[in-house]
Parts: C-alpha cells; sequence; structure tokens
C-alpha cells in the first residue's frame, strides 16, 4: 500500500481485469488482445507460436555483447590451489559465463542451477549493459561501500510484482544466461534447473525456444516437508525441475539411478548367506531395514540361492505374451500350475532359465513358478518423476554450523541429478551456486561411487543483511558463506577418508600375516586399491574472482579532444594496466586464448609454459638468449608483451622471422 488513492482511470481498469483478465499480459491492457476478446478486427500481426515479452530484443544485445572482464586468481582463499580441479567464481554470472566461452565451449557435461523464483520478492534484476565504461557504470548502478563491495541496491535491485514487466524482468535476465549454458555444454551435455509454480511456465517455452523443444527430457517434481501455506489456496509443497538436453540423440538412451541402498543390502545379504544362515532367517533381516519410507521397494521377500539374493517376479502374461509351455515341478515331478493368462516368455525362454536355475518354485505344483530377480541384476532402475526430499535438515544443518542460509537445496536431492545424468567424470557447472550444495553434492558422490567428477561454481559477491544471522557470523557476502561450507564439507569428507584409510591399512598387514592363498593376495591387492582411490579424492577448490582486464581498453573519442586522442595512442606503447600483475595477466591470456583453468602452469626462468609446449607466454624480458630458448621448446604459439622489444626494433623483427620459420604462431599485446 502506497497511500494513494485510486484513480477514476485505475478503477476501471481493476474492473475490466475483473471480467477480461485474458485482455491483460503483465498488468497492462494488451490492446490486440482486448479488440480480439470484444469481437473486432481480429488481426494479431505476424501471427506465429512465439514466447515474446518486453525487452527481449535488447536481452539479445546484452548477449552478444562481448566482455573485457577476466578471472584473477585468490590462491589464499583457495584449498589446494595448484592441484585441485575444482573451481569456484566470485562474480556477476553473465560475464562468468561470457569469460569461460573460449575456453570452455562444449566441454561441460551437466549444469545443474537454481535460479531466483520470481516470487515477487526476489532482488535479481541485474544490470546488463557491459558497454558502457566502468565509471558510467559505477554512476548508473550506485557507489561501492568503502571496502569496495558493490551495493546491494547497484547490483541488482528487487522484481515486485505490482512491477509492470514483472514476468519480462525474469525473462530478461534468464534468456542471455540459459544461451550461454548452452554453449558451454557437450554434445551429449544435459541440464537442470528448478523453479517453481511463478515461471515455470515460461521457463519451459524459453528452454524450448533455446534448447529446442525435441531436446525436452522432462520435468520432475521435488516435494519437500515445508509448505507455504497460503490462506484460501494450495498449500505449496512442491517445486519443479526441467531437464533438457543439448542433443537428444547423443545422450545415452539408458538412463538410470542407483536404487536406495540396493548394494548395501546385496552386500549384507550376501554376508549372512556365507556365514551359513538360512534364507528364511535373511528375509526377517532384511525387513528389519525396511522399516524407513525411502526404502518402501524392499518391502517384501527376499530369498537366497548360491548365485547370490534374489526377488521373485511374476512370470504371467501380459499383453503380449500368454504362451503356454509347460513346467514341470523339480520335487513333484508334476506340471506346474499355469498363470490365468498363460506364460509371458516363449518357449526357448523358458528352457533357458531352466537351465539357468532362474526358476522359484513353491513347495509343490500348486503353486505357480516364479522368475529369479537377483540384486545385482537390479541396482539401477529408471529416474522417477517425483522425489521426496527433506528441505529443511541441511538448513539445520548449516545454522548449527554457524552457516546460516535461507533455503537452501538438499545435498542428497542434487546428488541424484548427479546419479540420474550418470557421467563420473565429467565437469559440473552451477552459476548460481547459493550456499554452495552443488560442490558439496559433486565431493560426496565421488566418494561414494569412486567417481572423479569436477565442478565450476560460480556466486555473485551478493552482500548479505546486516540483520541476517549470517551479517552476524561474519560472512559478508553469499560467496563468503559458500566458500567456507565448500572447506568445511571437504575437511568432513577429509576425516572420514582418513579413518577409512587406516583400517585398510590394518587389513593389508593383516592379510600378510596370513597364508598367501590367491583369494589373500586378490584381497591386499583390492585393499590397496581402496588406499589409492582414498588418496585421489579432490577435495580442494581454486577461487577465482571477476576483475577488470589487466590490458586498457580502446575507448571511442568524441568530438575533437586531442588530449584524451593523446591519451589513448599511448595504449599502443604500454597496454598494460597500472593495477596488473604478472600471475594476474598469465590467467587472462590463459583464458583468452582457449585454455582451461586447470591448465598446468610452469614457471621458467624468462618465461612462462601453458599445458606443456601449446603456449608460451612472455611477458617480463625478452632478448635474443630467451627467444632463442622458447624456440627451442617448439611452442605451438607464443604470446608477448610488446613493450619488451621498445628500442629494439631489429630484436623484434628478428623474432617474427625465426618464429615464423619455426613454425610457431607469434603474437604481440
Amino acid at each position: 500500500m502506497d497511500g494513494t488513492s485510486l484513480t477514476p482511470e485505475q478503477e476501471k481498469i481493476n474492473a475490466l481485469r475483473q471480467v477480461l483478465p485474458e485482455a491483460f499480459s503483465e498488468g497492462k491492457i494488451d490492446w490486440e488482445k482486448l479488440k480480439a476478446t470484444l469481437g473486432e478486427d481480429i488481426n494479431f500481426s505476424n501471427e506465429r507460436y512465439v514466447l515474446n515479452w518486453a525487452g527481449k530484443s535488447e536481452a539479445f544485445k546484452v548477449l552478444q555483447t562481448p566482455t573485457t572482464k577476466t578471472l584473477v586468481p585468490a590462491k589464499d582463499e583457495s584449498v589446494n590451489f595448484d592441484e585441485t580441479e575444482n573451481i569456484f567464481i566470485e562474480g556477476e554470472n553473465l560475464e562468468v559465463l561470457k569469460v569461460l566461452q573460449k575456453s570452455y565451449f562444449g566441454k561441460v557435461k551437466m549444469i545443474y542451477i537454481d535460479p531466483p523464483y520470481n516470487t515477487g520478492n526476489d532482488s535479481f534484476i541485474y544490470p546488463d549493459k557491459f558497454s558502457e565504461t566502468k565509471a558510467e557504470y559505477e554512476k548508473r548502478v550506485g557507489d561501492k561501500d568503502e571496502e569496495g563491495y558493490m551495493t546491494k541496491d547497484g547490483m541488482f535491485k528487487k522484481n515486485s510484482k505490482e512491477n509492470g514487466q514483472y514476468h519480462s524482468n525474469w525473462l530478461n535476465m534468464m534468456m542471455p544466461r540459459l544461451y550461454l549454458a548452452k554453449n558451454l555444454l557437450r554434445q551429449d551435455g544435459v541440464i537442470f534447473v528448478s523453479i517453481d509454480d511463478n515461471e515455470v511456465h515460461n521457463l519451459r517455452l524459453l528452454m524450448n525456444e533455446i534448447f529446442g523443444e525435441e531436446n525436452f527430457l522432462g520435468e520432475t517434481i521435488k516435494v519437500s516437508n515445508s509448505a507455504k501455506n497460503n490462506v484460501n489456496q494450495i498449500s505449496i509443497t512442491h517445486e519443479y525441475c526441467l531437464v533438457f538436453s543439448k542433443n537428444k540423440f547423443s545422450v545415452s538412451k539408458e538412463w538410470s539411478v542407483p536404487k536406495n541402498n540396493y548394494k548395501e543390502f546385496e552386500s549384507y545379504a550376501n554376508r549372512l548367506l556365507k556365514q551359513g544362515m538360512k534364507s528364511s532367517e535373511i528375509e526377517n533381516e532384511m525387513k528389519a531395514l525396511t522399516k524407513y519410507p525411502r526404502f518402501y521397494e524392499f518391502d517384501h521377500f527376499y530369498y537366497c540361492d548360491d548365485n547370490g539374493v534374489y526377488q521373485t517376479d511374476n512370470p504371467g502374461g501380459v499383453t503380449s505374451g500368454n504362451f503356454e509351455s509347460e513346467i514341470i515341478h523339480p520335487i513333484t515331478k508334476i506340471k506346474c500350475k499355469k498363470p490365468q493368462g498363460g506364460w509371458r516368455y516363449k518357449e526357448d525362454t523358458i528352457r533357458q532359465y531352466e537351465i539357468e536355475n532362474r526358476w522359484h518354485f513353491g513347495e509343490d505344483e500348486n503353486t505357480i513358478p516364479r522368475i529369479k530377480r537377483y540384486l545385482r541384476e537390479c541396482l539401477h532402475s529408471k529416474p522417477t518423476g517425483v522425489h521426496f526430499f527433506d528441505s529443511q535438515s541441511d538448513a539445520k544443518k548449516l545454522k548449527s554450523e554457524n552457516l546460516p542460509f535461507d533455503f537452501p537445496k538438499p545435498v542428497e536431492y542434487i546428488k541424484y541429478l548427479l546419479t540420474m545424468e550418470g557421467s563420473k567424470d565429467g565437469i559440473i557447472l552451477d552459476f548460481f551456486a547459493g550456499s554452495g550444495t552443488t560442490a558439496q553434492a559433486v565431493m560426496e558422490l565421488n566418494k561414494e561411487d569412486k567417481a572423479i567428477r569436477k565442478y565450476i561454481c560460480v556466486q555473485l559477491p551478493e552482500l548479505t543483511d546486516e540483520k541476517s544471522e549470517a551479517y552476524e557470523a561474519g560472512y559478508k557476502t553469499i560467496a563468503d558463506i559458500s566458500k567456507e561450507r565448500i572447506r568445511r564439507a571437504g575437511k568432513e569428507i577429509q576425516a572420514e577418508n582418513e579413518l577409512k584409510f587406516k583400517n585398510h591399512e590394518l587389513a593389508i598387514t593383516k592379510l600378510k600375516t596370513e597364508f598367501q592363498t590367491e583369494e589373500t593376495i586378490n584381497e591386499i591387492k583390492n585393499q590397496q586399491s581402496l588406499i589409492n582411490n582414498l588418496k585421489s579424492h579432490d577435495l580442494g577448490f581454486k577461487v577465482l574472482k571477476l576483475e577488470d582486464s589487466n590490458f586498457k581498453q580502446w575507448q571511442q573519442i568524441e568530438g575533437k579532444d586531442a588530449k584524451a586522442l593523446a591519451e589513448q595512442m599511448k595504449l599502443f606503447v604500454d597496454p598494460v594496466s597500472e593495477s596488473a600483475t604478472i600471475e594476474n595477466m598469465v590467467y587472462e591470456l590463459l583464458l583468452k586464448s582457449g585454455k582451461d583453468l586447470n591448465s598446468p602452469i610452469e614457471k621458467k626462468s624468462s618465461f612462462y609454459k601453458i599445458n606443456g609446449t601449446e603456449l608460451i607466454l612472455l611477458l617480463e624480458k625478452a632478448t635474443q638468449e630467451i627467444i632463442d630458448t622458447v624456440i627451442a621448446e617448439k611452442p605451438v604459439k607464443v604470446i608477448a608483451l610488446d613493450k619488451l622489444f621498445k628500442g629494439n626494433d631489429q630484436l623484434k623483427t628478428n623474432t617474427v622471422l625465426q618464429m615464423k620459420d619455426a613454425g610457431i604462431e607469434f603474437k604481440t599485446i
């Protein structure tokens, strides 16, 4: 409420909205729709099936505008910077996605994002005009605080439902980011986007436009134990996740997820079997483990034979089946009772099951035989469309650890999506990283299934509210919370690994004291393999921050300002920014040369080698001796600062010719 009375015009508009809601779009009258509704002049211009909104053309311009920004390392905030391949980037995600385009184009296996849902309370309208100067930008979006952080009102503002372009603002924010994200996906890559009722309809249409309707893989629903109690309306206990592929035909058609604890059940049951426990006793043990709702699929009988633990399956006919073969009971030697509709298997399949001992018989021929389905054959199932995950436990856990964060995604949920995608060695990207759930989920799942997934998480250094628990706990930005959570998650996993490591070493020591049978030797190798896997876990992460380029940018001079033009001409003499450092220039040139952020960097006495001999950077000094040494390395490409040749044109000319003769691509800045 703003305390003002309604104008006669507004009263009429409100009355019209009550009668003809279909004639309104984003709170305003759509005159074409109004005329069509009233049956007058029904003639929609450029009629076609398309998602359109206010500002769409400007959003395309934002998408196509290149960035001059770069990423600089923050080693003091990182964990194991030089060895880790996990990456956390602090910065505005649109520009970060642009920075990553050249180095990560077509390299990401899976993207998961949890963007603003446009609830009417979100602050997400990012200032997406990047063609202006830094001074113009800061003037337009607001000042920074004393420590250099952009003020909250400067970085983004609230998108209220009273806003005349409420849905359009959200689409303008999402569209360029999704286009850039698609570029980063591999051909067999997949993107998961969480959303709720406010924008799920628009998101589906937007993603149809960007990824292609034919690449829609499905929509899942996450049910939680947290309800939004809207008076006289429906209590919302769910949200959606839209799943699209880069190219549906490149994605594995055999999507599956591990069934809840099947491996643990099988291992436990087989251990009991080896101990001589009877099948009926094992069944009772198994039932004791199925008391929790999430294990509902195990709430039935288990049996055991020499091949392991199994369940029985109905062999009766289905729509295609109804075969009339005869099966003889192994004890009574009498024909067994058939299913009412006949068998679902052909004669040769039935006989093959007999050879493989796959029939489970009753006490006599009056019980219809059933098929044995061994647990080892049923470790995976097709992903389901509805999932239940506790949405409060993760928030409580973070709060108990003095890491307060509202509505974090459940780690188990992200792990489920990761297993649905199926890859065990790809790059996982999350450019709305929030509290860092995706990073923790990747590390935990790698621990569980011995995989080597790597993550790239991007989070805006959004200031926490001064009245919030996070601020009181010492976290000035959301990115600070993310980084600390990832550090703690890594330490927790490392502590678990060290305990397992000691147990495996003790097991090896004990096994070596036993008589060395083939089985003992193989078990020692298995224990050593488990130790090696624990050692290989990547629990670190590189922190990089979005910053201005290390190189001065050419600005168009308006009018005939000779002084300004003279300043611009100096860029040709020394384009390096006053604040630039050698290390930061290395990372910028690495990225702009299309090398990824985990490329090995080797510092030589007078130059830097990137990815072996793929790229050499000359940034500090250039002499004939250095040039000869560089050429002897036989690099593919060499980049040098032009100012290194200042006052020595002959050296530069000779270098160009020598590089050309050696077949080396040579560029100067």
